[in-house]
């Protein structure tokens, strides 16, 4: 049974199968930070979605699903291991992700996404 937490964060995962930028934000307190490492932070709603916006679909047919394998909490802390899968441009792409997150007051304070670099530079090339 999922707790608080978990829902917010399974919540927020399925958001991103709608492409809408605005409920994807929605998520997120005002101070929020995003981690996707081993890039640089970034802090604040506006630098967020603009990191969102990045890799977001721009076409209609186009898709993302961040695909949860596992969940696990402790508190208002959060751990996904997840599939990220993105069909942009007639491309598939799969990248296996492990996620940390932070809630706070029922919104996400902290996102932390690990994942190997190389093998999405490679996918996305």
């Amino acid at each position: 049974m999922a707790n608080d937490a978990e829902k917010i964060v399974n919540d927020f995962c399925k958001a991103f199968e709608s492409k809408n930028l605005e409920a994807i934000m929605s998520f997120f307190t005002d101070d929020a930070v995003y981690h996707n490492i081993p890039m640089k932070p970034v802090s604040g709603k506006a630098a967020i979605r603009a990191t969102i916006e990045s890799f977001m679909p721009k076409n209609p047919s186009d898709k993302i699903t961040f695909k949860i394998v596992h969940t696990g909490s402790a508190g208002n802390v959060v751990f996904n291991e997840r599939v990220d899968m993105f069909d942009q441009g007639g491309k598939h792409m799969e990248l296996p992700v492990a996620g940390v997150f932070e809630i706070s007051n029922g919104k996400i304070a902290k996102w932390r996404d690990y994942f190997d670099l190389q093998m999405f530079t490679k996918q996305m090339a």
